[in-house]
């Protein structure tokens, strides 16, 4: 994974870290960055796994509000993104050309359609994360990459905007402290829109596929043996990707 390790590097994740404060204020500056820190993950696993993003069909999981589509774009991608949320879409003001509304875990396309499908910090704000990758592989062409990334719940940023503790004491306590401080609701409701998901779980799920590579998203590649070890991962690991390759002849349903 020469190109993957090269992309992550300390300034990389310095500079990500340094942006997670404008995710509630400022959210163009966050989700901008963010976007293109996407896309360049995605092209470099492209390069590593004999890939490429230049006339590749992309869909975007949980796209939001079309910050990633330029970016898939410039690196002359066909981006599709699919949200469920018509708000959501239209929050930024960004025409996407490509855009779908539907159900990460019903997805509104036909078997092995996609050369490389994402989902970016979606999984942990539904309550069946597995099912949505299931549908992200069957999706997938054939020899296809799949690529989930998700918050770890125990990980500093699993409580979300809720604060960087609360959440160790409980989803519910870091609810209502929120409220308490603020005088509404996150925007991450524990239970509801926000859940406890680990990095054993998708490790788990993905025991018995074609899994490429797994690693912490936003640590320098010196710090990836940290999802090898059992317990210290969890605290560790901001959020997990995981990286699959759609076998010839894919069955669905979890392993």
């Amino acid at each position: 994974m020469t190109h993957t390790r090269a992309v992550a590097t300390f300034s990389r994740a310095w500079k990500l870290l340094r942006s997670f404060r404008f995710e509630q204020t400022q959210p163009h500056v966050f989700y901008s960055g963010l976007a293109h820190d996407t896309a360049l993950l995605i092209d470099a696993l492209c390069h590593d796994f004999a890939l490429s993003l230049s006339g590749a069909r992309v869909l975007d999981v949980g796209g939001g509000p079309g910050y990633f589509a330029a970016e898939f774009e410039s690196r002359g991608a066909r981006y599709v993104g699919v949200e469920p949320d018509a708000g959501e879409m239209s929050a930024a003001g960004i025409a996407v050309s490509q855009a779908v509304r539907g159900d990460g875990t019903a997805l509104p396309f036909r078997d092995d359609t996609f050369d490389v499908v994402y989902s970016s910090n979606v999984a942990e704000h539904i309550p069946n994360p597995w099912t949505m990758a299931d549908e992200m592989l069957r999706v997938a062409r054939p020899g296809g990459l799949v690529v989930l990334s998700y918050t770890a719940w125990l990980g500093p940023f699993g409580g979300h905007e809720t604060g960087w503790w609360q959440h160790y004491i409980g989803g519910d306590f870091a609810r209502r402290r929120y409220e308490k401080t603020h005088g509404h609701p996150p925007k991450n409701v524990f239970g509801t829109s926000l859940f406890d998901l680990s990095v054993r779980e998708g490790l788990e799920y993905a025991r018995g596929k074609e899994l490429l590579a797994a690693f912490p998203r936003y640590h320098p590649a010196w710090a990836w043996w940290i999802v090898r070890v059992p317990l210290l991962r969890e605290f560790l690991t901001s959020n997990l990707v995981l990286v699959l390759k759609k076998p010839a002849h894919h069955e669905g349903g979890r392993a």
